[in-house]
């Protein structure tokens, strides 16, 4: 499970990586990244951590089905936020295939996007 201080919550946070955040698609999901921007609800001159959110419509699938995507990925994400920036904002957005795919298939498309937002994939 991600833990509660990577996740992302609040309707800006999403808002500002979607748009002002790089992005990357691939069959199955499409990976919004932001990176290091402070967080203007938190008080003081720490960076924030990197906190991760997720859009899963019912296009994916059922309420079953969707639950099931969002919880496949609050794993793959827990064991990736190290890689990013401190005080980045992922959003991680699952497009209807990802309900059908399997766990490797979702770290494929998932490492593929991250890889290439942070520079170190080819286009």
């Amino acid at each position: 499970m991600l833990p509660s201080e990577n996740r992302l919550r609040r309707r800006e946070d999403f808002a500002t990586a979607v748009r002002r955040g790089r992005r990357a698609g691939r069959p199955l999901l499409v990976v919004h990244l932001r990176s290091g921007s402070t967080d203007p609800h938190v008080s003081g001159e720490q960076t924030p951590p990197t906190r991760a959110g997720f859009v899963v419509s019912k296009a994916v699938g059922g309420a079953v089905i969707r639950n099931q995507v969002k919880r496949r990925l609050r794993h793959l994400m827990r064991e990736r936020v190290t890689q990013l920036p401190p005080g980045s904002l992922v959003v991680v957005r699952a497009l209807p295939g990802a309900g059908d795919a399997d766990q490797a298939q979702l770290t494929q498309d998932l490492d593929a996007a991250l890889e290439r937002l942070l520079g170190r994939g080819a286009r």
